[in-house]
C-alpha cells in the first residue's frame, strides 16, 4: 500500500493501489497498466514536470489530450530525409505491449536541425512513451503507467501519490521585461522584398520566411502554465509543451497537418491571415476582405493543391472544398480548407506526415526553391517551430500538428517564433504587422505584467 498524508493530492490513493497490483509481476520486459482517473492530463504535468527531465502535453479540449511525465521509452530518428520512415519503424514494439499505449512525437522543420544552443536537448525527431501519463478520450480520463524493463513500480507509484492538486495556472510575476526582435523587423521587411522580387523573376511561386522575438523576464515563467493559459483563451487550437532537461517548447497552434483515425486520414491546411475586429460590424468585414483577397486566395490555394497533390497517391475517396471557408481564432482569422481521404494502403500517420512535411504553408513553392532561398535568407534557427508536434497510437493512428504560435521557454528567456506566407502580390510591411498578430497570443502572456 502506498502511504500518503492527509492533504490534497492530485491523484487519490486508491489508484496506486490497483496499478502496484496490476504492474506486479515479471520486469524483464515492459509492463503497462492504467486506471481510471478525473486527473486533467495538464494538471498531472504541471504537477510533476519539474521532478522529471522530460514532460510533455499535447490536446485540444474535446479531442483526445495526453500529458506525460518521464521516459518508459524513447527513440530519436536519424537526421536526414529518412527520419520519418525510420521513427514509424521504431514505435512497431508499441504493439505488442498495450493497445492503449500513447507515444508524443515531435520534430523539427529542418531535417538535420536543430544547430543553435537555445534548442539543446531537441533534436530532429523524437517519439517519447511517458513512464506515466494520463489520457483523455471520449468522455474519460485513465493514468497509465508504462515500465521499461528492470525498473521497478514502487518508486515511480510513490512519487506519483506525493503530487499535489494544482490551482488554475498563474499569471507572469515579472517586475520587469526586455523584448529584442531577431532579426531587426526593418531587416526582415527587407528580406521580404528580395523574396517578392525573386518571386517576380520566376524563382518561386511562394515562401514563408519567419523571425523570433526573445523575452526575458525577472522572473521565469512556467512554462506548463502558459499552455494552461493559452489552452484556456484559445480552445480551438492544438495546445502544446515538450520539456527536455531546462527548456520547454510551448504554444498553440491552428493546423493540423495530419490525422488518421484507421483508414482515414484529414488535414486542414491554413494560409492567408487577418485579425479580428473590435465589434461585429467591423470583424465581418474584414473576415470578408480576407475572403475576397487575390493575394490570400492564391496563397491559400497553392497550399490546399499541393497537400491534395500529396496524399492523391496514397489515398482514394480524396475530398476538397472549392473554396476555403474562414476560420474564426481568437485574435485572428484564416483561410481553410479540410481535405479527407481514405488510405489504399496502410501508412501510419507518422508516415503521411513525413510525406507532407513540410508543405507550402511553412516552406513554400516549389519546395526546393523555397528552401534554398530561406536557408540563405533566415538568420534565425526555426528549431521545432514549423515542424510538427503530436501523438501516435501502436496502430498508426494519431494526429500531428503544424508547430505554430510557439515559444521556447529556458529559464528567464523565451524565443517566440512566427513567419508569413509571401507571394507576388505581397507587401513587406502588412507582412511584418501578420507576424505580429501572430507573435500576440504568446507575446502578451509573457509582458503582461
Amino acid at each position: 500500500m502506498i502511504n500518503v498524508e492527509c492533504r490534497t493530492v492530485l491523484i487519490p490513493p486508491f489508484v496506486f493501489e490497483q496499478l502496484a497490483e496490476r504492474l506486479a509481476g515479471d520486469d524483464r520486459h515492459y509492463r503497462s497498466a492504467s486506471v481510471s482517473v478525473e486527473t486533467d492530463p495538464l494538471d498531472l504535468v504541471r504537477a510533476g514536470a519539474a521532478l522529471f527531465s522530460t514532460a510533455g502535453y499535447f490536446g485540444r479540449p474535446g479531442e483526445l489530450e495526453i500529458g506525460g511525465l518521464g521516459v518508459a521509452w524513447r527513440t530519436v530518428a536519424p537526421y536526414g530525409h529518412d527520419r520519418f520512415e525510420a521513427l514509424a519503424a521504431s514505435l512497431e514494439w508499441m504493439k505488442g505491449v498495450n493497445p492503449q499505449l500513447r507515444a508524443l512525437v515531435g520534430f523539427s522543420f529542418d531535417p538535420d536541425g536543430p544547430h543553435r544552443p537555445e534548442w539543446d536537448g531537441f533534436t530532429s525527431t523524437a517519439a517519447v512513451v511517458p513512464m506515466a501519463a494520463v489520457v483523455s478520450e471520449r468522455g474519460s480520463r485513465r493514468l497509465m503507467v508504462t515500465l521499461p524493463p528492470g525498473r521497478a513500480a514502487g518508486e515511480v507509484l510513490a512519487t506519483l501519490a506525493e503530487l499535489g492538486e494544482q490551482q488554475p495556472p498563474a499569471g507572469m510575476q515579472a517586475a520587469d521585461h526586455a523584448v529584442e526582435s531577431r532579426p531587426a523587423p526593418a531587416d526582415w521587411v527587407e528580406t521580404v522584398r528580395e523574396s517578392i522580387d525573386a518571386i517576380r523573376r520566376g524563382t518561386m511561386d511562394k515562401v514563408v520566411l519567419a523571425r523570433s522575438v526573445i523575452v526575458r523576464a525577472d522572473v521565469a515563467p512556467g512554462a506548463f502554465d502558459l499552455v494552461g493559459r493559452l489552452r484556456s483563451a484559445y480552445p480551438g487550437c492544438f495546445s502544446f509543451g515538450w520539456q527536455e532537461a531546462d527548456g520547454t517548447f510551448v504554444g498553440a497552434t491552428p493546423e493540423l497537418l495530419i490525422e488518421r483515425q484507421g483508414d482515414r486520414v484529414r488535414s486542414q491546411p491554413l494560409a492567408g491571415s487577418a485579425p479580428r475586429g473590435e465589434g461585429e460590424e467591423e470583424d465581418r468585414a474584414l473576415g470578408e476582405q480576407l475572403m475576397a483577397s487575390e493575394k490570400d486566395r492564391r496563397e491559400h490555394a497553392v497550399v490546399v493543391d499541393d497537400i491534395v497533390a500529396t496524399l492523391e497517391p496514397m489515398t482514394g475517396q480524396l475530398t476538397a472544398p472549392s473554396a476555403p471557408a474562414l476560420l474564426k481564432m481568437a485574435n485572428v482569422q484564416h483561410l481553410a480548407s479540410e481535405v479527407r481521404g481514405v488510405l489504399e494502403s496502410p501508412r501510419s500517420v507518422i508516415e503521411v506526415a513525413g510525406r507532407l512535411h513540410p508543405t507550402p504553408a511553412v516552406a513554400g513553392l516549389p519546395l526546393t526553391e523555397a528552401l534554398a532561398f530561406i536557408n540563405k535568407s533566415e538568420s534565425i534557427d526555426r528549431g521545432w517551430y514549423s515542424g510538427g508536434i503530436g501523438w501516435t497510437d501502436p496502430s498508426g493512428n494519431g494526429q500531428i500538428a503544424v508547430a505554430l504560435r510557439c515559444a521556447l521557454v529556458r529559464g528567464d528567456t523565451a524565443h517566440l517564433y512566427a513567419g508569413a506566407g509571401i507571394v507576388a502580390g505581397s507587401r513587406p510591411e502588412r507582412e511584418l504587422e501578420e507576424t505580429r498578430l501572430k507573435f500576440r497570443p504568446l507575446l502578451n502572456l509573457l509582458t503582461e505584467a
